[in-house]
């Protein structure tokens, strides 16, 4: 069961106040989610606090977003202090903490170039444009994309494109038709379908939507052996994987893979919303003025927000307790796992891991919720687990814990 906010003074329920949310979202916002019965109004570290005072601990961390908890002091206080002396300016002048991001940036990836927008699929279709624009210069005009079968890349048409998903792309078709898929972690089917007709490979470094599934080594080698042969551009999608998630800055480098491009969103911003595509020189030496471009995308409060992020990540430890959470986090969850019958698998690094169930895992959410622990599916029998950064072992054990229980009462209710 949910518990009461520890020390919190004794107050009356306040779910007429959630009544009244939910019945103004149903009748004025648009529905395109099917959203929890939870109405969430604040947050601590890795808690979460619904309307009625009842905990949460927080496995999902707003889907990978939320990489410093909730109510970071830091984040807080740069956010407040920036929206005291500047939010927005436009892309028509120069700010101070451009620049001064896209630098960060460059030094924990390699690339020395940075689009700022402000979502994981902009970032994506920056970097699906900027590939097209490269090989126009070039005067040979590819069009085509290699993306893989368990893809996601986001919602927009060009992002959409490259991801496979019938459920997701149906409705809205035709897409971009330059597009093929290949399966997963399988190099042969990689190199068959690969061209001098293409312009690039787009792939996660950790597959997440599509379940929480790392590229294997030796497919990383197919790509670098795939844009060695043909030229092709390498597109690492790491808007989930990135910045930290994986013990790593970015899952790349553990895969001994160099991208041309790079997208990045999630965790950036810690809550704030922004998105980067990185750029290699050779790629940015292809793009000119006007090329691309956002109204919002890079302004003053979201750059300080990402800077704050970046420098608790990177610089005041919190990349340390990643990798020192992450093997406990892992023995348990493997411990767990063993102990239920409906998990089939355990797939993950550092705080990205998936369970995947024998069976459609959407019960696990509402099991989860009843006993205070948030996390959730996808790819329909995938348990995703993406907790923040700053979770101690203490708290991941105590939510593994309930994690624990709640698969117990999935499996004896199947």
């Amino acid at each position: 069961m949910t518990t009461a906010v520890p020390g919190a003074p004794a107050r009356h329920s306040r779910s007429g106040d959630a009544d009244a949310i939910v019945a103004r979202e149903s009748r004025h916002v648009l529905q395109t989610y099917k959203r929890n019965p939870i109405t969430f109004v604040r947050g601590q570290g890795v808690r979460l606090y619904d309307v009625d005072g009842r905990e949460y601990l927080d496995l999902l961390s707003g889907i990978g977003v939320a990489s410093l908890g909730h109510g970071h002091p830091a984040l807080a206080r740069a956010v407040g202090e920036q929206a005291q002396t500047l939010i927005h300016t436009s892309n028509l002048f120069y700010h101070p903490l451009q620049g001064e991001l896209a630098e960060r940036l460059a030094e924990l990836s390699g690339l020395p170039r940075a689009f700022f927008c402000n979502s994981g699929t902009e970032a994506v279709e920056a970097c699906l444009k900027f590939a097209r624009r490269y090989w126009h210069t070039k005067r040979e005009p590819r069009a085509e994309f290699i993306a893989l079968d368990e893809s996601f890349h986001g919602r927009t048409f060009g992002s959409l494109s490259v991801t496979s998903d019938e459920h997701y792309r149906a409705p809205f078709e035709p897409l971009v038709p330059t597009v093929k898929f290949v399966r997963t972690n399988d190099g042969a089917a990689l190199a068959a379908t690969v061209s001098r007709a293409t312009a690039a490979i787009i792939a996660e470094p950790v597959i997440g939507e599509g379940g929480i599934r790392p590229l294997t080594p030796e497919f990383a080698a197919a790509i670098r052996q795939a844009c060695a042969r043909t030229g092709a551009l390498f597109i690492a999608d790491e808007v989930q994987s990135g910045l930290g998630r994986t013990g790593y800055p970015f899952y790349f480098q553990a895969l001994g893979l160099t991208p041309h491009l790079v997208a990045l969103g999630k965790a950036l911003g810690g809550g704030v919303p922004i998105g980067a595509a990185l750029v290699g020189q050779e790629v940015a030496d292809t793009v000119s003025y006007g090329d691309h471009g956002t109204t919002y995308g890079g302004n003053l409060l979201a750059c300080r927000a990402a800077l704050t992020v970046l420098g608790e990540i990177f610089d005041r430890g919190i990349a340390e307790n990643v990798k020192r959470v992450a093997p406990a986090f892992e023995q348990r969850l493997r411990a767990i796992a063993a102990k239920h019958p409906i998990v089939k698998e355990v797939r993950g690094a550092g705080l990205m891991w998936g369970l995947e169930l024998g069976r459609d895992a959407a019960p696990v959410v509402p099991a989860g919720l009843e006993r205070g622990v948030i996390v959730n599916r996808t790819a329909e029998t995938v348990v995703r687990l993406l907790p923040p950064y700053i979770i101690t072992e203490a708290e991941a054990l105590e939510a593994l814990g309930r994690l624990d229980a709640t698969l117990g009462a999935v499996g004896a209710s199947s």
